[in-house]
């Protein structure tokens, strides 16, 4: 009995070492490159009784989760940054807190742009103790990156990584100033690579489950060999706080940008002109494509790169510049990275066939809105799949934007279920363009029983393709 006890206790402490081996050891990491993260004060001047103000605390949705850019209220200061004793009567400092490491020697600091957005005054802290006053070099709001200057030398650095090389499961670390909290180290693993969130078109998202909070925003992400392989920038939760869901802009895309903003002072991104849409397996179906892959083309912007190249609505782009795109979100990143006026060519998929064609890239413009229609008269008798349409006329197509189409005012059964609901307008089937309700039924009483059809459909500024099973 004791042999057995014996046995089992010397094979309880093997496994113990085993197990202790494979854990990661960061402390050299942390010594090494903890002095490279700095910490970052914000102080914007506010009117008195305004209810703006970074420094205020983060409001709960307790209806979904979201997306939320984070900082945190500076330590010490009542109501979150906000002064209970006014200091003038019409403006008084709101200060928030956020993370930023060093990129030069020279003091060139990468950060969040919503970490400096709006402020008057920013103040960056050394792990030496040192205070210094930032310049502001430049902010992009689209890609939340920005540097940030001070004057100081022989500062450390970090050592910038590959993202591309990352694996998904590998451990990575956080530091950063959690509410106010400086160079606080939290660790996890890789969960995702390339993820698309809401709102965020330019940024393929590191997604890891390192602990990160309000004020680690700005804050470097860093694999196990010490390289920044992203910048810390936004959390999914219901509460504002860590849920386990972390998202890092990827290192290599944060440099592109800051290279622009220390040498032009701002951003320029390439454009093409084209609204897409991803490709599911409905739509792979209808058009032809062997499998759910590229940026299904859902409209064409008037006198745009595309257009002028040739882009048709119903085209999928399958590569851009040589490079695949197997989700549609993959397409902006690549086109917002190429220099306007440059040449590309795309590979599309038009008519069952692959084609190639050559696009000048433009520059990318502020977005544009579309008008709204008025509604129209109509019958009530739904069609085979369930819609109850109307023809629009000519001043109704002035007011919507557009050419052709036909309103939907009811949607059931097999409409229904594809998506289809009232107030959308139908531009087309299978790439026809639908210019009444006779020719719409007559092109679906054309199309064989349990297939699919492809219909345009604009719904308030979008245009998307809905595929739509034949009963």
């Amino acid at each position: 009995m004791k042999k057995v006890m014996w046995v089992w206790a010397l094979w309880l402490m093997l496994a113990s070492f085993a197990w202790a081996r494979e854990l990661p050891d960061f402390t050299e990491l942390v010594q090494k490159y903890g002095p490279t993260v700095v910490n970052i004060t914000s102080t914007q001047l506010v009117k008195s009784g305004s209810a703006g103000g970074q420094g205020q605390a983060m409001s709960e949705d307790d209806m979904l989760e979201f997306f939320r850019r984070f900082m945190a209220p500076v330590p010490g200061m009542p109501d979150g940054g906000m002064p209970q004793q006014r200091q003038a009567p019409s403006e008084v400092p709101v200060r928030s807190s956020g993370s930023g490491f060093i990129i030069s020697p020279d003091g060139y600091i990468l950060t969040n742009a919503h970490v400096v957005d709006g402020a008057d005054e920013v103040t960056v802290k050394l792990t030496d103790r040192r205070e210094f006053r930032a310049k502001v070099i430049g902010a992009d709001d689209s890609s939340d990156v920005a540097l940030i200057k001070i004057n100081a030398s022989n500062l450390p650095r970090v050592t910038i990584g590959n993202p591309d090389q990352l694996k998904v499961g590998e451990w990575v670390i956080a530091i950063g100033s959690p509410f106010g909290f400086e160079n606080s180290v939290t660790a996890g693993i890789v969960s995702a690579k390339g993820r698309a969130l809401p709102s965020d078109n330019y940024v393929p998202f590191i997604q890891t489950d390192a602990a990160v909070n309000p004020g680690n925003s700005g804050g470097p992400l860093f694999n196990m060999k010490g390289e920044v392989v992203g910048i810390n920038s936004q959390i999914l939760s219901r509460s504002g706080g860590y849920m386990g869901l972390s998202f890092a802009i990827p290192i290599d895309v944060a440099m592109q940008v800051a290279d622009q903003l220390k040498t032009q002072g701002k951003v320029s991104r390439g454009r093409l002109g084209v609204v897409i849409q991803e490709v599911n397996a409905g739509n792979a179906d209808a058009f032809g494509l062997p499998k759910p892959a590229g940026a299904l083309v859902s409209g064409v912007e008037k006198g745009s790169p595309a257009e002028k190249a040739g882009v048709q609505v119903g085209d999928v782009i399958l590569k851009f510049d040589g490079k695949t795109i197997d989700r549609s979100f993959d397409l902006p990143r690549l086109v917002a990275a190429t220099k306007p006026g440059s040449r590309a060519m795309l590979e599309v998929w038009r008519n069952r066939a692959l084609k190639n064609i050559s696009v000048t890239v433009g520059a990318l413009p502020d977005a544009k809105t579309a008008a709204s229609g008025k509604p129209a008269k109509t019958s009530r008798m739904p069609n085979k799949v369930g819609l109850v349409l109307a023809d629009i006329d000519e001043a109704q197509r002035h007011a919507l934007g557009v050419s052709h189409g036909v309103k939907v005012e009811e949607a059931q059964g097999a409409a229904a279920r594809a998506g289809i609901q009232p107030g959308d307008l139908i531009l087309a089937v299978s790439n026809i363009p639908v210019k009444s309700v006779a020719q719409f039924n007559q092109l679906l009483a054309g199309a064989a029983a349990s297939k699919r059809v492809a219909l345009l459909v604009k719904r308030g500024e979008d245009t998307v393709y809905i595929p739509l099973r034949m009963p």
